[in-house]
């Protein structure tokens, strides 16, 4: 398992996790009618980072810069999913302080729902994220999956940096 974390795979694996939320994101926009809001958008983006990180970690040379660079990324993308699920989770159970409007409201050297209209343009308002199953809703299972997928990255770039500093100390 330690051989497979530390692996391109790795990589790969999030590079798949990415794919597939997009893919599960798109199926309920076109499929089932669910249209995307400003807050979903934002998710969506974070997905889409954390699935072009993963191609990259997977293409790379497996270098222990390149790798750590590839885990800050990760890190950085999970978060803020989880950032963003706990925001619409917190919104659909009416314990939110906010809202979100009828715009993306990225910059023009950044509009992304201009060139990819289909995946990152918003369609709704923040109300609620459809019910996955067995009562779980979008929010929630975007959460879990983030807190989670934040907690393996911590880990494994912990225990690569720990591999590191002995095989350092080793040469010293």
């Amino acid at each position: 398992m330690t051989n497979l974390l530390t692996s391109r795979w790795y990589g790969a694996f999030f590079a798949a996790i990415g794919i597939s939320l997009l893919l599960a994101a798109l199926f309920y926009q076109y499929a089932l009618g669910d249209e995307p809001c400003q807050v979903c958008i934002h998710a969506r983006l974070w997905v889409s980072a954390w699935g072009l990180t993963g191609l990259l970690v997977f293409l790379a040379p497996q270098t222990f810069g390149i790798r750590s660079l590839g885990h800050l990324c990760l890190l950085v993308a999970g978060v803020g999913l989880a950032e963003r699920a706990l925001y619409l989770f917190r919104l659909e159970n009416g314990i939110g302080d906010g809202s979100c409007e009828f715009q993306l409201g990225m910059p023009d050297w950044f509009a992304v729902d201009r060139w990819l209209p289909w995946l990152f343009e918003v369609r709704n308002l923040c109300s609620y994220t459809p019910e996955i199953a067995l009562g779980v809703s979008m929010a929630e299972a975007l959460l879990g999956i983030a807190v989670a997928l934040s907690l393996l990255v911590g880990v494994v770039w912990g225990g690569e940096y720990r591999t590191w500093l002995q095989k350092r100390k080793q040469t010293q």
